[in-house]
C-alpha cells in the first residue's frame, strides 16, 4: 500500500493531531508578529499621524524620499551601524576570552563564573540606573577612579566624544555574558579523544586549537554573533535611559529615532519607515550570517 493510500487510511484525528500541535504557535505569532509588522509596513506607506493612526492617507513611498533628503537618517544608520558593529566585535571576542578562562576547573570557578553572569542577569532598567550613577561627572565612582590617579574628569554621557563608547561599554558588559555562555557550552561539547588524538599526532597547543576545537565552536561563535547584532539594532531601553539619543544626536540609532519621530514630531507614518530600514538592516544581518554559514558547511564537507 502507497504512503497516500496508509496516509487516507488513518483517522481523520490522527491526521489532524500534527497540525493541532502547531496551530497555537501559528496563531500567536500570527497575532502578536506578523500583524503588527503587516500593519507597520502599510503605515510606513501613509501620513498618519500619532493622534490619528488609522486615518492616514496613502502617500506610497513619499516617507521613504523624505528619509532619503534628510540627514539625520544617514546619521541613525551611521550611529546604528557602528554600535552594533563594536558591540559584535567586542562583546562576542571577549566572551570568546572569558569561556576559554573559565572553561577549565581551578579553584573558585563557580563564583567568577557567577560575577561574569551579573551583567547578564541584572534587568536594563536597573543597569542603566546603576551605570548612571558611575558615569555621574561629579560623584561618579569612574571620574572618582581618574581623580584619584591623577586623571581629569570625563563627561562620559553628555559629550559627542565619550556618549557612544560609554553606551558601548554598558553594552559589552552586558551582552558578553551571554556570549561566553554559548561559546562555554561548545567548549565543553569538544571531544576530548578528538584532542587527544591530535597531540598524539604532534600537534601544539596552537594547532589543536586552530583544527580541532575552533572548527567546533565556530557555530556557535556565529550564532552569538548573529544574536548580539540583532539585539544591538534593536537596543533602545539602554540607549535612552542613558542619553535619550544626544548629545546632539550622536547616540540616536534607527530605534531611537522611531521613538522621536512617532512621540516628539507625531508623524507615525515616518515612524514605520525608520523602522522598515531597522528590519532592514537586520534581514541584511540575517542574510549574510546564512551565506557564511553556508559556505563555513560546503567547506566543512570539502576537507
Amino acid at each position: 500500500m502507497s504512503a497516500r493510500a496508509l496516509s487516507a487510511a488513518r483517522p481523520f484525528g490522527t491526521r489532524a493531531l500534527p497540525y493541532a500541535f502547531i496551530l497555537p504557535p501559528i496563531t500567536y505569532l500570527g497575532l502578536f508578529m506578523f500583524w503588527p509588522l503587516a500593519r507597520q509596513m502599510w503605515m510606513s506607506l501613509t501620513n498618519a499621524k500619532l493622534a490619528t493612526p488609522n486615518e492616514g492617507d496613502f502617500v506610497g513611498l513619499a516617507n521613504y524620499a523624505r528619509l532619503i533628503e534628510t540627514p539625520a537618517f544617514y546619521a541613525s544608520l551611521k550611529a546604528t551601524i557602528l554600535y552594533a558593529s563594536c558591540a559584535v566585535v567586542l562583546g562576542v571576542a571577549l566572551g570568546v576570552v572569558s569561556a576559554f578562562a573559565i572553561n577549565r576547573p581551578f579553584r573558585g570557578r563557580a563564583v567568577i563564573r557567577a560575577v561574569l553572569l551579573f551583567g547578564w542577569a541584572v534587568p536594563n532598567v536597573a543597569a542603566a540606573l546603576i551605570w548612571l550613577w558611575m558615569f555621574n561627572e561629579r560623584s561618579g565612582v569612574l571620574n572618582q577612579i581618574l581623580t584619584g590617579i591623577g586623571l581629569s574628569r570625563l563627561r562620559w554621557l553628555t559629550s559627542i566624544d565619550w556618549a557612544l563608547p560609554s553606551i558601548l561599554l554598558v553594552t559589552i558588559w552586558q551582552v558578553a555574558p551571554f556570549v561566553m555562555l554559548v561559546v562555554l557550552a561548545a567548549l565543553q561539547s569538544v571531544p576530548e579523544e578528538v584532542r587527544e588524538a591530535a597531540r598524539v599526532d604532534g600537534a601544539d597547543p596552537l594547532n589543536v586549537f586552530r583544527a580541532v576545537t575552533w572548527p567546533h565552536i565556530l557555530p556557535a561563535v556565529q550564532l552569538a554573533s548573529l544574536l548580539v547584532a540583532v539585539w544591538s539594532i534593536r537596543r533602545f531601553d539602554i540607549i535612552y535611559l542613558l542619553t535619550g539619543g544626544g548629545p546632539l544626536g550622536s547616540t540616536s540609532t534607527l530605534v531611537v529615532r522611531i521613538r522621536q519621530t512617532a512621540f516628539e514630531a507625531h508623524e507615525l507614518g515616518m515612524a514605520s519607515a525608520y523602522g522598515a530600514v531597522g528590519l532592514l538592516l537586520a534581514l541584511l544581518i540575517a542574510a549574510i550570517h546564512q551565506t557564511v554559514d553556508r559556505r563555513r558547511t560546503r567547506w566543512m564537507a570539502d576537507r
